[in-house]
């Protein structure tokens, strides 16, 4: 049969539960709806490759459709192994013929093999989360990169990467951060991540937080996000920063500021949402107080140094799904949740669909973007178009019945002219 069923998923049955949760999604998706609806009409990627590397979920598969309906070329596999959601990627294959590589708790050979399938592919577009598909294009498939008119990039940290090579000047053709539009940081990483965060420690642990200790380690967009969340249900929240800005900006929210040495004694719970590696070292597991729960929601499982927890440890066990117990020498306990991944997709859903409504509304506008502008575009990274990302702030608004001001045109005048003072 057609590469339409060429896959590489755990369960093909689950594939009529994985629709329906499909279906439940896009309810809280319309911004995305209304662009799959003009995709429909006009078409814009009819003939077009594209590979898309995403977390294999419901708001993922909505995204596909929406591609799909644009009359793009499909390629979809995992970005993160513990990630995917099963029955969504059954439900892509089997009922809507999109090929899918991924499935739940894939070791990392697997995870590397779907990557280069993806670029097998030879997509003409991108769609990375985390920058593993980039990387790979220029460091192994290089040979691919002739026919890569661009591609869009979903996280913090896969724009971190990105930054780093176009500072060293090796990407070689342009990259729309989705990440850094208005309507995508501010409002999935702040108020999505923030939940599901919260969401995912919660179903993991069934744990209180009123008049716990959280210790968030990162004060970006997701960091603001998860000490807002915390606090609202009664947590004493502290926060570590290595930006003095950001620093003073949460001292000012009203938390905490502290050094990460000094709160690895405190704390009860620890997130960290930095990007970065070893947040949590050797030198804080050490001072960690008996029953402290960490967890990581940054895309990498690099957050945690885990080599070091797994030296401070005697032994080891699984005590609950996706929480792993690690017993110190002298007896205390620590707890590590979902080996350390993204907790937020592996131990829970991830984002709520309303929220990833306007990121993925912004991946397929930035792909639309891409396929028209790529030539007058340098190979580096790029922000979306200012007025993409207001037409999806509008849409969004539209749908959820929100009506909002707009300037007379004496105030346009008065905003664009300099001759009136005091």
């Amino acid at each position: 049969m057609k590469e339409a069923y060429y896959a590489d998923i755990k369960e093909p049955s689950l594939a009529p539960r994985g629709r329906d949760r499909i279906e439940w999604a896009a309810r809280d998706m319309p911004v995305l709806r209304l662009i799959q609806d003009e995709f429909k009409q006009t078409k814009p990627f009819t003939g077009v490759r594209i590979s898309v590397c995403l977390h294999l979920t419901t708001e993922t598969a909505n995204l596909a459709l929406t591609l799909k309906a644009g009359g793009a070329d499909l390629f979809l596999c995992a970005s993160n192994p513990l990630s995917t959601q099963d029955d969504v990627a059954a439900a892509l294959v089997k009922e809507y013929e999109i090929p899918v590589f991924g499935m739940r708790g894939e070791d990392a050979h697997t995870y590397y093999r779907h990557l280069h399938l993806a670029l097998d592919h030879k997509p003409a577009l991108v769609m990375d989360d985390g920058g593993d598909l980039v990387s790979l294009l220029h460091t192994e498939r290089t040979e691919l990169l002739g026919q890569v008119l661009g591609a869009t990039e979903e996280t913090t940290t896969g724009v971190i990467r990105l930054k780093s090579m176009q500072q060293q000047e090796v990407l070689r053709f342009p990259v729309i951060a989705v990440n850094d539009a208005e309507t995508k940081h501010m409002f999935d990483n702040r108020y999505g991540t923030g939940q599901s965060t919260l969401d995912a420690i919660l179903r993991a642990t069934n744990s209180l937080l009123a008049g716990r200790t959280v210790v968030v380690l990162g004060y970006g967009w997701c960091g603001r996000g998860v000490a807002s969340r915390a606090q609202g249900m009664g947590a004493n929240v502290i926060v570590c920063e290595v930006d003095p800005t950001r620093a003073l900006e949460a001292v000012m929210d009203g938390y905490r500021v502290l050094p990460a040495m000094e709160a690895a004694a405190r704390g009860d719970f620890f997130v960290t949402v930095t990007g970065n590696v070893n947040v949590l070292d050797q030198r804080h597991l050490e001072r960690l107080k008996d029953g402290a729960i960490l967890s990581n929601a940054g895309h990498f499982n690099d957050e945690i140094n885990i080599v070091a927890l797994e030296q401070l440890t005697l032994q080891k066990r699984s005590v609950r799904d996706f929480v792993t117990e690690y017993t110190y020498a002298d007896g205390r306990k620590v707890y590590l949740l979902a080996e350390g991944r993204l907790v937020n997709l592996c131990a829970a859903e991830g984002h709520p669909a309303s929220v990833m409504d306007m990121s993925f509304a912004n991946q397929a506008l930035a792909a639309e973007y891409l396929l028209h502008a790529s030539e007058l575009l340098a190979p580096g990274v790029h922000t979306l178009p200012a007025s993409l990302d207001k037409k999806i702030a509008r849409l969004k608004l539209q749908a959820m019945g929100v009506a909002y001001d707009t300037l007379t045109v004496e105030q346009e005048h008065y905003l664009n002219s300099w001759e009136t003072g005091t």
